[in-house]
């Protein structure tokens, strides 16, 4: 209720301000001449670029006083913007009509199709071979398969999670479902993956891998035949284990940036990541074995991040955050960060998890570990001496630390305060 006292608006403001767009929208049409959306979806003809001298109005204006000329040409030349001047979109702009016929097809027949009529999808045929759904029938027993997969391949394990949760729950599922795919994987592989069901990759995965699985693991690792060093590339997109709750995931590679956003339970274990490590975390844990960019744990209010700085360089992030930087010096930490690094050597083979582990005894010193507040007493966490504070032992282990967050950001990029 203390929150929504900083908001004001009320339900009915917004059906009001729907109402104005739907009246704007019918003013906009009637001076184009048309009645309707029906009557004007997918007409390019009607599009033109704004040109220099264009009134600046959301109504349609007439030929003279827009100054256009042809659909393709406005008379004083198309509006240039700097972000946009090396993008050529005439061919969106064209002088006669589409065929009405075909025209109409989509809007009555396609546009209003049922939700995913785009045939058969591959967790589909996964789901339709006798031994996996007998797999999930009897609840019992372990199925492995191994197939190819490409980029048009949205969202694979999506629906065999929600198949298994409609029949077990998300942990009431026995069986092990372990499928291995080889090739480069559509946006948000492993969606809401499940207890039971194990997937791996070998080859590459887009965005959003994970995002909100509840169990299982997920490994992505390059092909065994690959010359290039995994933890100099980038294996995986942005946003990965967008809002995931449990499971493990391990990506012999780098991640895009984001990995980790709202992250509320997941193990992860990556090998480098772009900016926003972990941001909005309330819960997991994230190990980088590799540099990461800038604005490290921003919002983050739960969850452990681990950081190895070789090199001790800092991290960067906003200040305010950086009062939550320890080194890890409690047994239990390194216990935990030791055994995450030791489950994604054997996942992946990586031989950046292999070096650190080889010399372990040197090797702990040189991680940062981010713990928010609401986990500063955690046994993982940094132990403190008998009387000191948490603030006090923070001060004395990250002058490094906050050097970095002071240093100015790339160039082209807000600073570090910024997110």
């Amino acid at each position: 209720e203390k929150l929504r006292k900083k908001f004001p608006g009320t339900p009915e403001h917004v059906a009001n301000f729907m109402l104005f767009v739907a009246e704007e929208v019918r003013t906009i049409l009637a001076a184009l001449g048309y009645r309707s959306l029906d009557e004007i979806i997918g007409r390019g003809d009607l599009l033109r670029p704004r040109g220099n001298s264009d009134v600046r109005t959301n109504v349609p204006q007439p030929a003279v006083v827009s100054g256009m000329g042809t659909k393709q040409e406005p008379l004083g030349g198309p509006k240039r913007l700097a972000k946009t001047a090396s993008v050529d979109l005439s061919a969106f702009y064209t002088d006669s009509p589409p065929e009405e016929a075909d025209r109409a097809d989509w809007v009555g027949v396609t546009r209003n199709a049922p939700a995913h009529a785009n045939g058969p999808v591959l967790d589909d045929d996964i789901l339709q071979q006798p031994e996996i759904r007998q797999l999930l029938e009897q609840n019992s027993g372990v199925i492995e398969k191994q197939l190819a997969i490409c980029n048009t391949d949205r969202s694979v394990g999506g629906r065999i999670a929600g198949v298994i949760a409609r029949k077990h729950g998300n942990y009431g599922f026995h069986g092990k479902l372990n499928l291995t795919f080889s090739g480069s994987t559509g946006q948000s592989f492993g969606v809401w993956n499940i207890q039971g069901v194990n997937l791996r990759v070998i080859g590459e995965c887009n965005d959003y891998v994970g995002k909100g699985m509840c169990g299982g693991t997920i490994v992505v690792s390059p092909h065994s035949d690959s010359t290039f060093k995994a933890e100099e590339n980038v294996i995986a997109g942005n946003t990965c284990l967008y809002g995931a709750t449990g499971g493990e995931v391990y990506l012999s590679g780098r991640a895009g940036e984001r990995f980790g956003v709202r992250n509320a339970g997941c193990h992860a274990v990556i090998e480098g990541a772009g900016d926003h490590l972990g941001e909005y975390m309330t819960n997991g844990i994230v190990v980088s074995l590799g540099r990461i960019g800038r604005n490290v744990g921003a919002g983050m209010s739960g969850g452990l991040i681990y950081v190895y700085d070789p090199e001790d360089q800092g991290l960067l992030m906003n200040e305010l955050n950086a009062k939550n930087l320890f080194r890890v010096t409690s047994a239990a930490g390194e216990q935990q960060l030791r055994g995450l690094i030791e489950s994604h050597q054997q996942q992946t083979g990586s031989v950046l998890a292999s070096t650190i582990l080889r010399d372990w005894s040197t090797a702990v010193g040189k991680f940062w570990q981010v713990a928010p507040v609401s986990e500063q007493s955690r046994a993982e966490v940094s132990s403190f001496a008998d009387g000191e504070s948490p603030a006090a032992a923070t001060e004395q282990q990250q002058p490094a630390v906050v050097a970095a967050a002071r240093r100015p950001p790339r160039s082209g990029s807000p600073g570090p305060e910024s997110g």
